[in-house]
């Protein structure tokens, strides 16, 4: 791999791994992809800079890659839990700058965060969330976890709120929640939306706010 550039490695090819891997190098990273499964490789061939076929929890093959010189590792491994820790571990003890770990639960999650991995995704969760919500109000175009307890939304204007203000609507007073800024016609962004401006269809609200409070709003504008 060239150096100057930012480069990756995604270990796990399922098909959360792979996405990420797709995506790194569709933006135009170097992407190192690794699986024990040669067929997954292949096909990631002529997808990243590089894939290839190793066993993730034998440190001596991690070494050869010369993963410990990458900027970024994502563990996207799947239903193996042991081999998950004990990459991560592998990972940490070669000193990668970041360590990005995919967890199957919230235990095998702490236990990730313990050992020293910088950050902990659960995208099997995430995406429940996500539909979860958007099932709650069809306007909910996304739904973004920011802690336990915050969360921010991208709500796309009902009929029955277009024409309104923020300052009629009051998000704030009536939810607790804060219209952080619109963006209209999925192109212009707002990051200081006037409060006496009347909202338009295609305008999509994005809103940070306590996610029961998020709830209720969702609730409110459900059916408009």
């Amino acid at each position: 791999m060239a150096k100057g550039k930012k480069q990756f490695a995604v270990i796990g090819l399922g098909r959360f791994g792979a996405s990420v891997a797709q995506y790194l190098a569709k933006m135009g990273y170097e992407v190192l992809a690794v699986d024990e499964n040669q067929e997954r490789v292949q096909d990631m061939a002529n997808v990243v800079t590089h894939a290839v076929s190793a066993d993730s929890t034998d440190e001596e093959a991690l070494k050869a890659l010369g993963i410990r010189n990458l900027d970024v590792v994502v563990v996207a491994i799947g239903q193996d839990i042991q081999a998950s820790i004990l990459t991560t571990l592998i990972l940490k003890d070669l000193g990668v700058p970041r360590i990005i770990v995919k967890a199957q639960n919230e235990l095998h999650g702490k236990v990730l965060s313990k050992i020293g991995a910088d950050k902990v995704v659960f995208p099997e969760r995430d995406m429940g969330l996500r539909v979860a919500h958007h099932l709650i109000s069809p306007n909910i175009i996304e739904h973004i976890e920011l802690s336990p307890d915050y969360s921010i939304v991208e709500l796309q204007v009902p009929s029955n709120m277009a024409g309104k203000t923020l300052r009629e609507l009051d998000f704030r007073v009536k939810f607790g929640c804060n219209v952080m800024a619109i963006k209209h016609g999925g192109e212009k962004m707002d990051v200081t939306p006037r409060a006496d401006k009347p909202l338009q269809r295609n305008d999509v609200l994005v809103i940070v706010g306590n996610n029961g409070q998020l709830t209720q709003l969702e609730q409110a504008y459900a059916s408009l």
